[in-house]
């Protein structure tokens, strides 16, 4: 993680490139942030295309996208960067060498098609007679020897699956080659070994979903309106088998009341031997339960089957309690059987409820929630790359190296090492580049190439010649508005003299093909009519400027969000809204003008605000790759939180860990540490930044190029339960400081949720649980005898530290299951205090007299307003850091060059702490380590005759863009601005205009409307 490397510090023992292995979105994350750092990438992938898992999945929750519309244009940027090098069909047999100089051996399948020739035609597909289960679509439908794995797969070119092709296997048919019409059919491609020679090596091989054939409860094989979960999310999804229609297998008909069953291969040592919690499954079953109303035409019951919800991430909880309050019925039970329902249509599941009384009940589908297992080639994977596995076949990794595998040099990422959700796998996937970088760094820019600039074609003078590619999303427009009909009115409209329909305008085919038409047809402008400009515009500039053309001679029309979304049961209206939505955007194109980028240079040195394991941590990584580096603590010693802890769940000394973090900090002559001390003022912009520290010696000022803000989470004080009443009622910090004082209880009562999950705070503490039931552990081992209670709502133990759970229970830890209207009540009397819950299954009272009654007081944000406004980054209503995408950009702000990092944006465990700081650092890396970037055109400018001085402008700007020149009149930091558009709106005399939304521009779009 950390270590010096000082046998390979200089460049020629190293090898400038970095192997990852694994295609989905923590491959692609690695791939791209180590490609943007400096670093020559080989993205190995067994299948072929990249997307992975998430390719296959419907929306994304809480932040509801399309999760293929957010995935597409990193899989754009995957495949054209010039420094990443796609080996589909590959696989990884063996790696020999050593960290910095390792030499992997590959094996490529044939794919029978030359992919240099491959138009994506799709005529081999359309003649092969041989017909397969379609893996994309979960066996749900058919698909062909020659295909391609999803329309926006990267690379767009065919296959020819050899273990199906009648030619391969028989020697007849070759209906693909006689009808491709570019000649790229090659039956003479072989199997061959391939050695790479890369400096260290990322495994993100994804998982498996658990596979619930084998539990003839379920009646999974038996009952075809049983489905999994990710056979739901391909029913739900708008290039699935059914369209996004809401469908049943049986009959196709769209069903009225679907129930979804938690833990099916997961928490389960009895049927399957999976005693850890898959951590997704309980937001993907609310996910789709909400989601499923969305996609139904009329009334629709949801019901879902739990043990215990576990709704730990960031707004989790209020996607939980969203959810209750649109009517998803959420049931506390394990139905034990599943029949047929009349006529083989829908299923019949008898269960018990809370009260004992045994229900049975009809449902025209169930979803089986099933749970996420290592990938079936895992073992294989491991013994070629000489790493360890646990019992589970997930990669081994220490809390403290959260990425780094067994063997020096090669790391993990995604599900590889237990199972994640999106957000947590790209953390772990840039704190994987992060890793990576750190070994090579002295090898940085040695074997990547720059890619020539295309320069702009100048079209003053010209007549507009617009262009207009509609985009029909598979069903997601399609399926509701009339696309061929808005493509046909289109062509009608002035200006414009190209049109085109297809089905993903965001594949990487139609995007070179977009640049040859620009070409070709000698377009001046062009318009999308897609989703939304917020995760494609950046994609459709890219195509544009390697055209030859200004980026800014864009403009999209939203047909997706604003017209097939919203009037999804109302096509006509849709459609009709859709010509006006491109209507308006062609009348802005017509008028839109080239605009200029200013370039930055970039000064490399690094702040990390915040001295607890996260600041540290990101220090350390910025200081390993080459950056100096300032960390600024308010406490006069480094540690924060981690100084009040003792072991990780793993069992980690806590302190130790520590104590080797200070050394190494100490011990680095790129870190300087400022403690005590305080950020005063923050001015700049990414890449250059001076940030004024108020410290006991004065004040002091940093320059620096990009800043991580790691400045933590506190304990709160709960103020019922009698704390500060009784010495015995203490918090979890507390209660660990008095045992590491000496104290031996003989009765402990946890009480868990103490201010989480309430209306003041309505979020889950995350760690709370898993601090219990490890101080419960300790307690029991250290004393058996002694009596340890934990009361409890929901027990939030995740990943394999349901283990922990389960190993609290076989020593005698008694849990009670309280709810939030009937909270435990806690009365001191003399030197014990008496605690009252009910038992829910018992339903009589239990009281406790208790040494210590340890309370779960929640965890709230330290206050990072003025920072945030100095900063000009967001918080969100809890106050936690506002991360860029809850997903896709997991440690990134909005504002560019600042970062962030552990419990300041969320509570976290110690090991997900220092997986965020890596990751952060890496994100870092991407900026310090450029000469110079540019900086956005759409920027406000002045119209100095218009201007009055009145100063109404700089004092709104949010960015603090605005200032006086000499003469008193606005001027505007280009650098800066962000283009909100708030000092146009706000000047009366009209001086301000924002470039690429003139007035002139949207009034044009007003016009046009009506």
């Amino acid at each position: 993680m950390i270590s010096e490397n000082k046998e390979l510090n200089r460049a020629k023992d190293i090898v400038g490139a970095v192997m990852v292995v694994g295609g989905g979105i923590a491959g692609i994350q690695s791939a791209l942030d180590l490609a943007n750092s400096g670093y020559l990438v080989y993205l190995v992938e067994k299948s072929p295309g990249i997307g992975g898992t998430m390719a296959q999945l419907d929306k994304t929750f809480p932040t509801n996208d399309c999760a293929m519309c957010i995935l597409s244009p990193k899989l754009v940027e995957c495949g054209r960067h010039m420094n990443i090098e796609l080996m589909t069909l590959t696989e990884l047999v063996d790696v020999t060498g050593e960290v910095g100089n390792f030499t992997a051996h590959l094996r490529r399948k044939p794919r029978y098609v030359d992919v240099t020739k491959c138009i994506a035609c799709g005529l081999c597909a359309e003649k092969c007679p041989k017909k397969v289960k379609n893996e994309f679509n979960a066996g749900l439908d058919m698909r062909k020897a020659a295909y391609i794995i999803y329309g926006q797969t990267v690379p767009l070119k065919y296959a020819i699956d050899g273990d199906n092709c009648i030619y391969i296997q028989k020697g007849k048919c070759r209906a693909c080659e006689k009808y491709c019409p570019a000649g790229a059919i090659n039956f003479n491609d072989r199997e061959e070994m391939i050695d790479v020679h890369v400096g260290a090596i990322i495994l993100a091989p994804g998982f498996a979903a658990f596979d619930p054939s084998g539990l003839a409860s379920f009646a999974y094989t038996a009952i075809p309106d049983v489905v999994t979960s990710l056979e739901y999310e391909r029913i739900l999804s708008a290039s699935g088998p059914f369209l996004g229609h809401l469908a049943r297998p049986s009959d196709h008909a769209e069903p009225k009341k679907i129930a979804w069953l938690q833990c099916v291969g997961s928490r389960s040592q009895n049927a399957c031997d999976n005693g850890y919690c898959s951590s997704v499954c309980c937001m993907y079953a609310i996910k789709q339960a909400v989601m499923s109303a969305e996609h139904s035409s009329g009334k629709l019951e949801q019901s879902i089957f739990f043990m215990d919800m576990r709704t730990h991430g960031k707004n989790f909880e209020r996607g939980y309690e969203d959810a209750k309050a649109k009517g998803v019925r959420f049931l506390r039970a394990r139905p034990h059987s599943f029949v047929p329902g009349p006529e083989g249509k829908g299923v019949s599941v008898r269960y018990v409820d809370e009260s004992g009384q045994e229900i049975v009940e009809l449902f025209d589908m169930v979803i089986l929630s099933v749970g996420l297992t290592a990938p079936k080639d895992a073992q294989a994977l491991a013994g070629g790359a000489g790493i360890e596995l646990d019992k589970h076949r997930f990669a081994i990794c220490s809390d403290f190296t959260p990425v780094a595998a067994s063997r020096k040099g090669i790391y993990v990422c995604g599900a590889f090492d237990g199972p994640k959700d999106i957000p947590q796998s790209v953390v772990a996937a840039s704190a994987a580049a992060c890793c990576a970088g750190g070994d090579l760094a002295a090898a940085r820019g040695a074997l990547t190439r720059t890619p020539e600039s295309v320069a702009a074609v100048d079209v003053a003078g010209e007549p507009p010649r617009v262009g207009v590619f509609i985009c029909s999303c598979g069903s997601n427009i399609a399926g509701v508005v009339d696309v061929k009909a808005v493509t046909e009115y289109a062509a009608t409209l002035p200006g414009v003299v190209f049109t085109a329909n297809n089905m993903f305008t965001c594949s990487q085919d139609v995007q070179d093909k977009m640049a040859e038409v620009i070409r070709e047809k000698g377009l001046n402008r062009i318009v999308v009519a897609a989703c939304t400009p917020r995760t494609h515009e950046p994609l459709f500039q890219e195509t544009m400027e390697a055209a030859g053309l200004n980026k800014y001679l864009f403009e999209m029309a939203n047909i997706r969000n604003q017209a097939s979304w919203v009037h999804g049961h109302e096509p006509d209206k849709a459609t009709e809204k859709s010509k006006d939505l491109v209507r308006m955007a062609v009348a802005k194109a017509m008028l839109l003008a080239p605009l200029s980028e200013p370039k930055l240079s970039i000064n490399p040195v690094a702040l990390v605000i915040g001295g607890g394991v996260a600041g540290m941590i990101a220090a350390l990584e910025l200081a390993r790759q080459g950056f100096p580096t300032h960390i600024v603590e308010r406490q006069a010693e480094l540690g924060g939180n981690a100084r009040f802890l003792s072991h990780t769940a793993k069992g980690g000394d806590i302190a130790a860990f520590l104590a080797e973090l200070r050394f190494k900090i100490a011990a680095d002559p790129r870190i300087t540490v400022h403690a005590p001390a305080e950020v005063k003022v923050a001015e700049g912009f990414v890449g250059n930044f001076k940030t004024t520290l108020s410290t006991p010696e004065g004040e002091k000022v940093i320059e620096h190029g990009a800043a991580v803000i790691a400045t933590g989470a506190r304990e709160s004080r709960p103020t019922e339960y009698a704390y500060g009443k009784h010495p015995g009622v203490m918090t979890h910090l507390e209660f660990e400081r008095a045992l590491a004082s000496g104290a031996e209880p003989h009765c402990v009562v946890f009480i868990q949720c103490v201010g989480s999950r309430e209306p003041d705070r309505p979020y889950c503490s995350r760690v709370c649980c898993t601090h219990a039931v490890m101080s419960a552990i300790a307690l029991k081992e250290k004393n058996p005898h002694c009596r340890v209670a934990i009361l409890y709502r929901d027990m939030r133990t995740y990943g394999d530290r349901e283990e922990l759970y389960a190993k609290a229970r076989k020593l005698g830890v008694i849990f009670v299951r309280y709810s939030l209207d009937n909270k435990p009540k806690v009365k001191p009397k003399g030197p014990v205090v008496e605690v009252t819950v009910r038992d829910h299954i018992l339903d009589i009272d239990l009281v406790f007299a208790a040494d210590v009654v340890s309370l779960a007081a929640a965890i709230e944000p330290t206050d990072n307003e003025a920072l945030a406004k100095m900063f000009k980054i967001p918080l969100d209503s809890d106050g936690w850091l506002f991360e860029a995408h809850q997903k896709l950009r997991p440690v990134d702000f909005a504002t560019d060059g600042v970062f962030m990092a552990g419990m300041a944006h969320y509570p976290k465990p110690v090991e997900e702490s220092i997986a965020q700081a890596q990751a952060a650092a890496a994100r870092a890396v991407t900026v310090l380590s450029k000469k110079e970037i540019t900086t956005p055109g759409t920027v406000a400018s002045i119209d100095t005759a218009r201007c009055t001085g009145c100063g109404l402008c700089w004092e709104i700007c949010p960015y603090g863009a605005i200032s006086p020149d000499e003469k008193g009149m606005a001027k505007v930091n280009e650098v800066l601005c962000k283009g909100c558009g708030t000092c146009v709106g706000s000047c009366r005399s009209g001086a301000p205009n924002l470039r690429g939304f003139a007035k002139t521009e949207v009034m044009a779009q007003i016009t046009a409307l009506f």
